[in-house]
């Protein structure tokens, strides 16, 4: 009890850290909370050998949930834009793909470790924090890389919208607000 309340303590300080450095970047003061991470987890694919793509892990709080829930630990890709975050990443997860580097570049990532698809994309990146056109982009490369009835997972703190900027030529499958969590943050599930 006592090292998973310091492991808590260590992880909100790396990411408040982070935050001051570079708030747009980062989103979030503090990490998901287990709830959101589990809100998100729960839409992991039915197929076990599919991958699955997470953007903007930072200390993953999601990544853990996503393993709780099942999925297997060589079937994750994580990309890191922080490569602090994604160095403590490859030393929490040493069998997943952690990838510093640029979400926006998942495409060609991916294509650089031969997985042509994934089954779903759990995404914690603030695209609140992004123009319309970022995040139209962003949702075309996750398009790209979605298998056929793949889920995008995409959690926002603009809870009062159904959709986040960028979804609107994907189908909006469930949503859900998790009210605990700092801010309340409205998890969206999104098929091709």
């Amino acid at each position: 009890m006592a090292k998973r309340l310091m492991a808590t303590l260590s992880d909100t300080g790396l990411f408040l850290q982070e935050w001051m450095a570079n708030p747009k970047r980062t989103g979030s003061v503090v990490p998901s909370s287990k709830r959101l991470a589990a809100a998100m987890a729960r839409w992991l694919p039915a197929n076990p050998d599919s991958y699955v793509l997470e953007l903007g892990p930072g200390t993953g709080a999601v990544t853990e949930a996503l393993l709780k829930h099942g999925l297997r630990e060589e079937k994750l890709v994580a990309i890191e834009r922080n490569p602090k975050l994604a160095g403590l990443l490859r030393e929490r997860f040493p069998k997943a793909q952690v990838i510093a580097g640029d979400a926006w570049q998942m495409d060609v990532l991916l294509r650089n470790r031969h997985i042509e698809n994934v089954g779903a994309v759990m995404s914690s990146l603030p695209l609140l924090n992004f123009s319309l056109e970022e995040a139209e982009a962003l949702a075309q490369k996750i398009r790209a890389v979605l298998q056929p009835q793949g889920n995008w997972v995409q959690y926002s703190y603009g809870i009062h919208k159904l959709r986040p900027r960028g979804t609107a030529d994907f189908h909006l499958h469930a949503s859900k607000i998790v009210w605990l969590n700092l801010p309340p943050a409205r998890v969206s599930v999104f098929q091709k």
